[in-house]
């Protein structure tokens, strides 16, 4: 069939092709830009923070380490809160094609920026990667689904084989950009990393004709009478964005890297707390479905403080990876950026064991539940990291002390991450269920701008409290949300058997 045939067919009849391992090829597509684009995002985040730190004479930026860490941590907060917005931008304007073309090619000139060795070329490429992960982060994956018809089997499978890309392209690329590292310097790991992402733009450019109309258009396009509304709309964001740099800049003392820093982390506090009031008090939402967003508030702050604690892969591991451990693994010599990769190599193995024991246990304990083991198991890995410090003392640990740590991490986001988008679908309101995606994605962008604030107010701390303390109030969290989950599937019954009212009602 020629490719104007394909692209014409509806995105649902795209399911019958089953040239890549049983489906269709639009897949291979998808799976080979993800791999790629992961590749070059985690291929930059396992250097960045080095860069940022190191001395100006070795290559680095040489900026204050408390100062790299949180700079890292609002990286990955801008990421997120990017995200919400090019989710936006592809279901109301562009469409998810063409939201992840553009995300791609701001990305490649992030990476491309970034291999320049000046301080302001570095500064925009860190922006223009930001930016772009935004465009195209929420993108890809919503692609996939609408490669089947809704009744296709093949469905599950399909994200299956989608996210295995992701994980390959994650835990190959800390190898070969730390090898470029060490070779040529910071600039050539970059480059490495945007050679990575012009191979994503190629497979997704050439493989197009694979993808029928999926992500062709936007499937909720801006109608004219709602133009006025939205421009009000952004007028009030841009406006509360100005007003909350200004309290940042008061805060901080003028306008500064802390305070871009604060800026963006009062921002991933306000987003989530306006969307819950939003979709509370909207006309929109009915009363039986209420309390599904009451009980969904603590599975949020659960899911906030995981990503809080699994995201400072990038930060304080990474920092304790360089300055704090042996490098020294079975009698070979590894680089600080080995460790960032044991967490894909531990979810290609371990997700098709937690699949089937969900199975077997039929997606027992309640969803609260998971999300209360899936903290505990974060908490559990700082307060391994708390005790390895104390018992190093002033010394360097094991090298397997962070496998360890990085394992149990997985383990714990198995038991979250999986469920928490499916548990999002499940409790948004009718009205805001095209935009669960959001929601889920202000989780983490919360939890990286706490990991920001606590870097800076813990400035001098030793590791050893700074890990337990974190641990701690984690695992309190996560006893809680335990303790909590009986509540939690109680407002759950209740919503149901509103909805069941009315619907026999009527």
């Amino acid at each position: 069939m020629s490719a104007p045939d394909a692209a014409a067919r509806p995105a649902g009849e795209l399911a019958g092709d089953r040239a890549f391992f049983g489906h269709p090829r639009g897949l291979m597509t998808l799976f080979t830009t993800e791999l790629w684009e992961r590749f070059s995002y985690y291929g930059m985040r396992a250097i960045l923070l080095y860069y940022l730190t190191d001395a100006v004479a070795d290559g680095g930026l040489g900026i204050a380490d408390r100062t790299g860490l949180a700079l890292v941590s609002i990286y990955g907060t801008s990421v997120y809160l990017l995200s919400v917005v090019g989710g936006w931008l592809a279901d109301r304007v562009i469409g998810s094609r063409r939201s992840t073309l553009y995300g791609g090619i701001i990305i490649a000139a992030g990476h491309v920026a970034l291999a320049l060795p000046s301080a302001p070329t570095s500064y925009l490429g860190i922006a223009l990667v930001a930016l772009g992960t935004g465009l195209l982060k929420p993108n890809v994956s919503s692609m996939v689904g609408e490669l089947y018809a809704r009744d296709d089997s093949r469905r599950d499978s399909a994200f299956s084989i989608f996210y295995m890309g992701i994980n390959i392209g994650s835990f190959t690329a800390p190898f070969l950009v730390g090898a470029a590292r060490a070779w040529g310097g910071y600039h050539a790991g970059f480059l490495v990393a945007a050679v990575g992402m012009a191979i994503a733009l190629v497979f997704f450019v050439a493989g197009g004709k694979y993808l029928g109309s999926a992500g062709g258009s936007a499937p909720n396009p801006i109608r004219p009478e709602e133009r006025p509304a939205l421009l009000r709309g952004l007028a009030i964001i841009l406006g509360a964005v100005v007003v909350v740099g200004g309290i940042a800049a008061v805060v901080s003392g003028g306008f500064n890297l802390d305070t871009f820093i604060d800026t963006m982390s009062y921002l991933a506090f306000l987003a989530p707390v306006a969307y819950f009031v939003a979709m509370y008090r909207s006309p929109k939402v009915t009363d039986a479905e209420r309390p599904r967003v009451i009980a969904y508030i603590p599975l949020f702050v659960a899911a906030m403080l995981f990503w809080m604690i699994f995201e400072q892969a990038a930060t304080t591991l990474a920092a304790f990876a360089a300055n704090r451990t042996e490098l020294d693994l079975f009698g070979a010599t590894i680089s600080p950026e080995f460790f960032q990769s044991v967490n894909p190599l531990s979810i290609i193995i371990l997700a098709p064991v937690f699949a089937w024991i969900w199975a077997r246990t039929q997606d027992r304990p309640a969803t609260a539940s998971k999300f209360a083991l899936g903290l505990g198991l974060a908490a559990v890995s700082f307060l391994v990291m708390s005790a390895a410090s104390a018992a190093i003392g002033d010394g360097k640990a094991p090298a397997w002390v962070l496998v360890v740590v990085y394992v149990i991490q997985t383990l714990g986001e198995l038991c979250l991450s999986p469920v928490g988008l499916a548990a999002t679908t499940l409790l948004a309101p009718r009205a805001f269920r095209t935009q669960a995606m959001a929601v889920w994605f202000l989780a983490p962008a919360a939890g990286q701008a706490i990991t920001a604030q606590l870097i800076k107010a813990t400035e001098g701390t030793s590791d050893t409290l700074y890990f337990g303390g974190i641990g701690g109030v984690a695992l309190l969290f996560a006893l809680a949300l335990a303790a909590l989950s009986p509540w939690v599937g109680r407002h759950i019954r209740r919503a149901d058997e509103l909805e069941g009212s009315v619907t026999a009602a009527s």
